[in-house]
């Protein structure tokens, strides 16, 4: 997560400015397979245990009976210990997930159709965790966009949500993707104002709640992503929460995807033509003064590098 004033942060960055070339832009839509699903109108998409195939290591219990859909869910059917689920996606990223005693969280295959690996562990005190099991599996996605389509642990909503009413609400059923992002970053971005003292004090595992986020008009950059990411999602437009690095600094930013322009890596401000911005926690922060500045540092992909997709 972003830690401290994104505006400061800017600035320092700068002088990296001028070792850097590049900028994020558009992917090339034809390298795609498929595009994504399509639905009359905007449709939250829930995830489902419907329990048609499971396998239970107490305690925790998988149901793996919609992996073509682009997620599995894990149960910790225990009491009072924590469980650690961990995932290694085809290239042999490790996503890991802490699930509180007596919780569930959606799991994403967020390296697309592949193998993956499957870990599991629970708590035995504190931060010991003892191995309960190993297990391969080969995911083969109806369509390559439904892991950023569905809700999971970290873009974490539902049909009631009130960032899925707010979005739904926002537009017209038949809005083009293109003027529901703008309306969708442009409300964050005015709506949400960067909270300086959660980012000092914000403690390690943090999940962000879109809905806290909304009625409070405070958060931190994994609380901007999020929000972002659950009203897209929400309107069928797919999207990717980014966790890595901008510059030096742990951060976390979207990249959406566009049916006429493809995946739309680092930039997601439309101006009707161009892509200009592709940070909301800068660019909710920025002003007058840093602006160009902060515009300049986040329009080069460069500073921004990706560590985990949720």
């Amino acid at each position: 997560m972003l830690f401290g004033n994104p505006k400061r942060t800017a600035l320092l960055l700068l002088p990296f400015l001028f070792l850097a070339a590049g900028c994020g832009g558009a992917s090339n839509p034809g390298a795609l397979a498929e595009a994504p699903p399509s639905f009359s109108s905007p449709t939250v998409l829930v995830p489902e245990a419907s329990g048609e195939e499971v396998f239970d290591v107490s305690p925790m219990h998988l149901d793996i009976s919609h992996t073509d859909m682009g997620y599995l869910m894990v149960f910790n059917q225990s009491g009072e210990a924590t469980v650690n689920f961990q995932l290694l996606d085809p290239d042999m990223v490790t996503y890991s997930y802490f699930i509180s005693p007596g919780d569930y969280a959606v799991i994403p295959f967020s390296g697309g159709s592949g193998k993956y690996i499957m870990l599991g562990y629970v708590q035995i005190t504190g931060n010991q965790y003892a191995a309960l099991f190993s297990r391969e599996m080969t995911v083969r996605l109806q369509n390559e966009f439904y892991p950023y389509l569905f809700p999971n642990q970290y873009v974490n909503f539902t049909p009631d949500s009130e960032a899925c009413r707010l979005a739904l609400s926002m537009m017209e059923p038949g809005t083009v993707d293109t003027e529901a992002l703008s309306l969708i970053y442009n409300y964050v971005v005015e709506h949400v104002t960067y909270d300086d003292y959660k980012a000092a004090t914000v403690d390690a595992g943090y999940l962000p709640d879109v809905d806290e986020t909304l009625e409070t008009g405070k958060g931190i950059c994994f609380d901007y992503a999020a929000l972002i990411s659950a009203m897209l999602r929400s309107r069928n437009i797919p999207c990717k929460l980014q966790i890595g690095y901008a510059g030096a600094t742990k951060h976390a930013w979207i990249d959406v995807y566009i049916l006429s322009k493809g995946w739309i890596n680092k930039a997601i401000a439309f101006d009707g033509e161009s892509w200009t911005r592709l940070d909301p926690t800068f660019d909710s922060n920025a002003d007058e003064s840093n602006q160009d500045a902060i515009l300049s540092y986040i329009g080069d992909g460069t500073n921004y590098n990706v560590q985990f997709t949720r």
